[in-house]
């Protein structure tokens, strides 16, 4: 079935109503549940065979992840799912007021490479949980992991409720040509530009997960050891391949060389001397990708780090000393094992740096003083993001998950996921035992009326 042809048939399922039915909806979800439960050793399997993840980074930032909100959903789709009454307006008094939920219909969701099961599985149960029809498109970039989660989904839907479609750009650009109901798109923010620009022609909503320069701040009263300790484990994870990592390290000067000897300290014990043979430290997913960031290290100094091997796609976690704003590693988001440091003396240097870049996904800020902490957080605009740890916001289901401006549009995870695929639609039910006559014409001497009535809303 080509990709028009698939839609034709997910529309006509839609159209059936099928999908909207609440058992239908729950029985779908448990039955994926089952099947992730059973295919975990397969998910961790084709994970290591993309880039080298380890079986506990697996389990803790994808399939966990993924279970997490597939119990959420299933437990708490009923509640969701009913119409949520609302005070009614005195204007149009007798009368009640509802929220109904329904669903966009068929959606289309894209998904990234760098987190390739969690980020494909994880909003297709928000859609399907919603009562839409779904088309997943994984990346091409980690093969293995893009076939499993076709064998994963045909194994537990009807392709006319969810397909997938591999592939490349030819692929992806085809099913942007087509009219979706709704589309999610995780990835770059030059792709994520495409993406919108092809959901404009057709009105169609999105939410875009995109990334950015996420700064993370070290102050002078910060607790180093363990500054270093969790700037180490959210920037290497996953091989430093997460959009909401510290993308660069802003530390005041007093503390840069405990932090430091800190940080080269918590490098070896998590990954060892030499890190090319620790088994808990991921691969840089392509060459391509690889020759990107092998770039950014040149001319520039490193305090730790810097050395790679390109048959590997292994690059050594680095720190990298008081990069130029206009150096290659300062220009745009990282993605990759690679930490500039560049120190800062007052908060008017944090804005003139920060400043520099648009609205990031992430911002960490690393103090003992919770006036400056407050004083950053509610000066930038930034997704999301942590005071005295990293990238842990993520994990907090009961939190939206989005970026700002060039870091994305809308957000997920939990009942957000739902409610990010559902339609909120508003219904007013009129009383007829009385009809009050102040909005009907002749409105002559009714203006005072309205004026008086119109402050109660």
């Amino acid at each position: 079935m080509n990709i028009p042809e698939l839609l034709l048939a997910q529309k006509a399922f839609f159209a059936s109503q099928t999908t909207k039915d609440l058992s239908f909806r729950k029985s779908s979800l448990q039955r994926l549940q089952a099947e992730l439960v059973k295919r975990e050793n397969d998910i961790v399997a084709a994970l290591h065979q993309d880039f080298k993840k380890s079986a506990y980074e697996a389990v803790m930032t994808e399939t966990s992840i993924v279970l997490s909100e597939l119990k959420l959903a299933i437990k708490n789709l009923g509640s969701w799912s009913k119409p949520k009454r609302v005070r009614p307006s005195i204007l149009n008094f007798p009368s009640s007021a509802k929220i109904y939920k329904e669903p966009y219909g068929n959606t289309l969701i894209i998904a990234p490479w760098n987190y390739p099961y969690q980020l494909a599985i994880a909003p297709v149960i928000g859609a399907v949980a919603a009562g839409n029809t779904v088309v997943l498109k994984p990346s091409e970039l980690t093969p293995n992991t893009s076939a499993l989660i076709k064998s994963i989904i045909e194994n537990v839907f009807d392709s006319r409720h969810v397909a997938v479609v591999e592939g490349g750009i030819p692929e992806t650009q085809e099913l942007l040509a087509q009219r979706w109901d709704y589309l999610f798109f995780t990835g770059s923010v030059p792709v994520g530009k495409i993406v919108a620009k092809a959901a404009a022609e057709h009105l169609t909503p999105v939410t875009l997960e995109l990334g950015g320069k996420s700064p993370c701040i070290v102050d002078d009263s910060a607790s180093i050891d363990l500054a270093a300790k969790r700037i180490v484990w959210g920037k290497f994870i996953n091989g430093g391949q997460t959009c909401i990592a510290p993308d660069y390290l802003l530390i005041h000067p007093s503390v840069k060389d405990a932090f430091v000897e800190a940080f080269k300290k918590e490098v070896a014990k998590a990954y060892g001397e030499n890190p090319e043979n620790s088994e808990d430290f991921p691969r840089i997913v392509n060459t391509k990708n690889f020759d990107r960031l092998t770039k950014m290290l040149e001319n520039e100094t490193c305090l730790i780090g810097g050395t790679s091997n390109r048959e590997d796609c292994y690059i050594a976690p680095t720190l990298i000393d008081e990069p130029s704003l206009d150096s290659e590693v300062m220009k745009g988001e990282i993605f990759g094992p690679i930490l500039p440091l560049v120190t800062f003396h007052s908060e008017q240097d944090l804005e003139r740096i920060i400043g520099t870049y648009d609205k990031p996904l992430a911002l960490y800020v690393f103090t003992g003083k919770k006036a400056f902490a407050k004083r950053i957080i509610q000066r930038y605009s930034f997704g999301g993001g942590t005071i005295n740890d990293t990238t842990v916001h993520f994990a907090n289901h009961r939190l939206p998950f989005g970026g700002v401006g060039e870091s994305g549009i809308g957000g997920y995870h939990g009942k957000q996921s739902f409610d990010t695929f559902s339609h909120h639609k508003g219904v007013v039910s009129r009383g007829t035992w009385l009809d009050i006559p102040t909005r009907y014409a002749p409105y002559k001497g009714k203006l005072k009326q309205l004026k008086t009535l119109m402050k109660f809303g």
